[in-house]
């Protein structure tokens, strides 16, 4: 009679998920894309609305900034999880908190800007579509030039041996 072992695949730890230099990928691209539109969007708002459309710009690229990296982060920290049949709902439940914690807070955000004398309402509303449109082209080009197999992240069971 043979004593149970354990096979590599019992005590198997999962590999880091594939996404993860994806994710890492974005947010390297997406803090250069940030920089552009804060040196654009200052420099414009500059020309057309004084010091008011520079702050304005900088507050604008700082929160789509911030949403962008709320989004890559709450599933760079859900990843953790990934691989563990019995934390799936901690994974996405973080994923959802993310992307309620930024709608919160841009909601939070819009209430307090939106009547201050020092901020450009046009100037704030283009650079966060400048963000948000130029955070889903980099989402878009990152994942379509990363090289990803169809099938990733799946441990197969080890061969039968022959006795």
């Amino acid at each position: 009679m043979t004593s149970p072992q354990t096979t590599p695949h019992d005590t198997h730890k999962p590999a880091q998920p594939t996404s993860i230099p994806v994710l890492r990928r974005i947010l390297v691209y997406g803090g250069w894309l940030a920089l552009g539109i804060a040196v654009v969007g200052a420099t414009l708002g500059g020309i057309f609305q004084g010091g008011v459309g520079v702050v304005s710009a900088l507050i604008g690229t700082a929160m789509a900034v911030v949403f962008m990296g709320i989004t890559a982060g709450s599933i760079l920290l859900a990843n953790r999880f990934a691989g563990h049949e019995s934390a799936i709902g901690a994974f996405f439940g973080i994923v959802m908190g993310g992307w309620l914690l930024k709608f919160v807070v841009f909601l939070a955000l819009m209430f307090l800007l939106r009547d201050q004398p020092w901020i450009s309402p046009i100037v704030l509303f283009l650079s966060i579509v400048a963000g948000v449109i130029g955070s889903l082209v980099v989402d878009a080009v990152v994942v379509m030039t990363s090289r990803m197999s169809y099938v990733s992240d799946v441990t197969l069971p080890p061969a039968p041996t022959d006795a």
